[in-house]
């Protein structure tokens, strides 16, 4: 068995300063003036979304790493540095601009998984299940916690957002179709041909899904419904993301 490659500092300074953001983003949440809530509830939103991009596709490295893929550690999948899942373009400030205009979270990030190196279908199921499982407790830390210290309605709205759309992540990713996770953990179980048709469309199926919900009649509605349902059943409060939303969006009026 081939040595494992040595793992990199687990925490980069990028995430840090993600973090650090983000926690900027509530303290101004709490400023009483309009502006200042806006724009906190901004960098709540955005600064939160990309920590979240981080733990997610950190969980599938990791998840990998246990399951037999230990090239994840050389190539610094397990640093939380965003700049190993994303490239600036595609996967940052594509999804970001999604985000800001209709508040979907466009997945952003990738971790590229060596699947022979797996030991067995469960093992690549399980990695693709990371991701969202990540995403979910997330929302549900955040649910509780916000649950549980009570805080200055603006922080409680902002924050409870940011975890509405990590539910919205977590139903998104699931979705059977090719390039999401969804698909990845039903792909081990499927004959060869349609892997190898899936593997075709993987790169542009997920944003075909997006524009669908943008443009579909009622579909945005109901995927925020369906999210919100979830979010309650992990603690969150809906009424409170429902006013962070509008917290969000009041940029751009």
């Amino acid at each position: 068995m081939a040595p494992r490659s040595r793992l990199r500092s687990p925490v980069s300074p990028i995430f840090l300063v993600l973090v650090a953001l983000t926690v900027a983003g509530c303290a101004l949440t709490v400023v009483p003036s309009r502006g200042a809530v806006i724009g906190g509830t901004v960098l709540v939103v955005l600064a939160g979304w990309a920590v979240s991009l981080c733990l997610h596709e950190f969980s599938h490295a990791l998840t990998a790493d246990r399951c037999g893929d230990h090239s994840v550690r050389a190539l610094g999948y397990l640093t939380l540095d965003i700049r190993r899942y994303a490239n600036i373009g595609l996967t940052l400030v594509l999804p970001l601009l999604f985000l800001l205009i209709g508040g979907i979270p466009l997945p952003g990030g990738a971790v590229w998984i060596q699947r022979a190196a797996l030991r067995s279908r469960p093992a690549v199921s399980a990695v693709s299940l990371a991701g969202p499982v990540a995403n979910l407790v997330l929302a549900a830390v955040i649910g509780v916690g916000v649950a549980l210290t009570a805080p200055p309605l603006p922080l409680a709205a902002a924050l409870s957002f940011l975890g509405l759309i990590q539910v919205l992540t977590f139903v998104l990713n699931l979705l059977p179709i090719p390039g999401l996770d969804g698909w990845g953990v039903i792909d081990p179980y499927l004959p060869y041909r349609t892997r190898v048709g899936a593997a075709r469309i993987a790169p542009y199926a997920p944003f075909a899904v997006i524009l669908l919900l943008f443009l579909l009649p009622g579909a945005s509605s109901l995927l925020f419904a369906l999210a919100q349902a979830v979010f309650g059943l992990v603690g969150g409060d809906g009424t409170a993301a429902a006013l962070g939303s509008a917290q969000f969006t009041a940029l751009l009026r």
